[in-house]
Formats: structure tokens, sequence, C-alpha cells
């Protein structure tokens, strides 16, 4: 972990392309123990399926296009502006709606899921994932997967 303040710059920062889109990794557990931060580009008719998380809490913050997110028995139809914070235990969902990418900012806490985000765009380069995979690494990285991950080709 680094000690001391971080900037990032326009460009400065790394990350993973999900399905040709970026998700730029702003801060990890390099950084901080408490949080990462991610600013996503979600691509259209993504769905992460439902999954619950056991110990970290996300928070999501709609910058750009329409996203449904389905929250414990609440379904939220967010455009820009509109804030989610879902702890732990919650099961929840995120489709894009639309036919143009979508773009939040998000944070997990503790940090460390940017593994995962690695990981999962090695599993979904070359196509659609195979579930059993996404299962398994979900599974490693604090999440139980509900209903499958999806998107359109």
């Amino acid at each position: 972990m680094n000690a001391k303040p971080l900037v990032r710059r326009p460009g400065e920062t790394r990350g993973v392309m999900l399905r040709g889109q970026p998700m730029a990794f702003l801060v990890t557990g390099e950084d901080t123990r408490h949080t990462s931060m991610f600013d996503w580009t979600i691509p259209a008719g993504f769905a992460t399926g439902r999954h619950v998380h056991r110990v970290q809490e996300e928070t999501f913050y709609m910058l750009e296009g329409e996203c449904e997110w389905h929250v414990a028995e609440e379904v939220v139809r967010a455009k820009p502006g509109t804030y989610l914070f879902i702890p732990p235990g919650v099961p929840h969902n995120i489709t894009n709606v639309s036919d143009k990418p979508a773009r939040v900012l998000m944070t997990v806490s503790p940090p460390g899921h940017e593994h995962y985000f690695e990981e999962l765009a090695r599993l979904t380069a070359s196509g659609a994932p195979d579930a059993k995979a996404i299962s398994e690494l979900r599974a490693r990285f604090d999440t139980d997967q509900l209903s499958p991950l999806t998107t359109r080709a």
C-alpha cells in the first residue's frame, strides 16, 4: 500500500477492457487499505447477473447513459446523477438497458476487486463468458453468483 496522496491525470490511469469498453482503476489496494474506485464504461446490453457479496460494499454513481439495477426487491432505472449504495448481503445486478455504453464511478470496499476485473477481462476477451468459470472466479472474490452474467455480441 502507498502511504502518500495519489493524483491521476487524464491518460495516467491503468485498467482493463471489458467487452470492448474501458474500466479505469482510479485507486486500488496498492494505494489504500479502505476502498477501490473504478471508472467503468458498461457495454450496451451487458448484465452482471444477480449476485451478492458476503463482505464487500459497493457504491455506484451514474455519469452517462442508462442502467437498470435490481437491488434486493427494488428496480432502479438509473440515469446520470443516480447514486446507489449496496451493503454486503444484498442481492443485486446491473444491466445497461440502452443501445449505447453507460458510464459509472464505482467503489468497492475493502479494496482488491481490481484483481477480479483483471481476471474477468481475460475470461471474456474472446467472447461470451463460460458460466462455470465466471461462477468460480466470483466465488474467489467474495461474490455468490445467483444468475448468469450476460452480454450482447
